[in-house]
């Protein structure tokens, strides 16, 4: 029998796929692609990343959307580094609370922190600093959107160097929008050697009448 085969001079050039059978390998690259965008190795450091400089509890839906992965994929990763960060003894703990991810220092190590925090309340306050704990103190309860819009600079790395130093604190959430809100301290009030806000001077003139999200409360709120 007389063949040739095909890889010899002058057989016949294998028949092109069908277009849908191009058009089915083409979906399953851009799957595969979007699936890729983060490997195992890459997932891991991303949510620290975000986890880190995230000032409230992130749900898993935000991070899922971030990602481009999905919900069930974040999750198991979000576990996984819950459990190893508690059986590598780190000082901090990845907790869900509140409907969200975030990073928390252990409480053994509550003594610690205290004393850093409190070694600190000696450094100088900024110029920004000073003028974000004004706002708080005449705008109390505030969140730190409105902060920023006062302001007119996002204020977010301001209010967490306030809080760690103890002159602010976590008073509630907004009930229409969900924000944080924040408020003075004891601490605070004993720095300026006052007895409560009452004595506060009047600052209140020198503010916006009103806030983009609220009415105009000013000293009032801070005296009620």
């Amino acid at each position: 029998m007389n063949t040739q085969p095909e890889n010899m001079p002058g057989a016949e050039p294998p028949e092109p796929p069908e277009p849908h059978e191009q058009t089915e390998s083409h979906e399953q690259t851009e799957s595969l692609g979007v699936q890729a965008l983060f490997a195992p190795a890459d997932l891991n450091p991303s949510l620290e990343a975000i986890l880190l400089v995230a000032d409230e509890p992130v749900p898993l839906g935000v991070l899922a959307q971030v990602l481009e992965l999905p919900r069930e994929t974040v999750g198991q990763a979000l576990a996984g580094l819950a459990e190893l960060y508690a059986a590598q003894g780190r000082g901090f703990d990845l907790r869900e609370v509140a409907g969200g991810w975030r990073f928390y220092t252990r409480s053994e190590h509550a003594p610690v922190v205290e004393r850093f925090v409190r070694d600190g309340q000696e450094v100088r306050l900024t110029q920004a600093a000073l003028e974000t704990l004004a706002v708080v103190a005449y705008r109390q309860p505030v969140g730190r959107a409105q902060v920023s819009a006062v302001r007119g600079v996002n204020c977010d790395g301001v209010m967490r160097t306030l809080t760690l130093r103890g002159l602010v604190e976590e008073a509630g959430t907004d009930p229409e929008t969900g924000a944080i809100l924040f408020r003075t301290t004891s601490y605070f009030l004993e720095r300026l050697g006052l007895a409560s806000l009452d004595q506060l001077p009047e600052l209140a003139p020198f503010l916006p009448d009103q806030l983009d999200d609220e009415p105009d409360a000013g000293h009032n709120r801070a005296r009620a």
